[in-house]
């Protein structure tokens, strides 16, 4: 079975006490291989009070909380036998499966509240030489000199009328030399 994305209905107000419940009974009954993130979908948002600027995290799916879990009667157990929780969201009584939610769904909230799912996989190194395929530079080759796997960004020497020129790519506008 794979893992999937559920809403999880809360009481208003007690999406953080589920979250922080839920993940100590994750830990606490080893269901960690089916039970993996837990999320309250919430963003940052910055607030003017008497003339001070403020970040304050804003809830923008009151009532709920994301889960990204194995659906097995154990783990529907766990979650739904969570103090303060009222249920799946997509289920429809007694006994019946929640729905999973749909993945372009959870990229979304994912992407409003900044959460990146998976950093992406590097498959260059410094002082490889590449061919640049995007941009003003597109055709040329060069050496990269520096990579910012965070920023997804490469530092490429590029040999532009007999000197060295360092330009800044995406890691999606540059291939290895074949």
């Amino acid at each position: 079975m794979e893992k999937k994305w559920y809403a999880i209905h809360t009481y208003s107000g007690y999406e953080n006490k589920v979250q922080t419940n839920l993940q100590k009974r994750v830990e606490t009954m080893n269901m960690e291989d089916k039970i993996f993130r837990v999320l309250v979908p919430e963003e940052e948002e910055t607030e003017v009070k008497n003339g001070k600027k403020k970040v304050v995290k804003k809830k923008f799916f009151p009532g709920y909380v994301l889960a990204e879990m194995v659906m097995t009667d154990d783990s529907w157990y766990v979650v739904r036998n969570t103090p303060g929780v009222t249920g799946f969201v997509g289920s429809s009584g007694q006994g019946t499966k929640p729905t999973p939610l749909l993945p372009h769904e959870v990229d979304n909230v994912l992407k409003q509240m900044g959460v990146k799912e998976k950093e992406p996989q590097v498959n260059f190194e410094v002082e490889e030489n590449v061919n640049i395929t995007d941009g003003p530079f597109t055709d040329f080759t060069g050496t990269i000199k520096h990579i910012e796997t965070d920023k997804q960004k490469v530092k490429v020497h590029v040999n532009m009328f007999g000197r060295e020129t360092p330009v800044e790519l995406d890691f999606t506008q540059i291939e290895k030399l074949q």
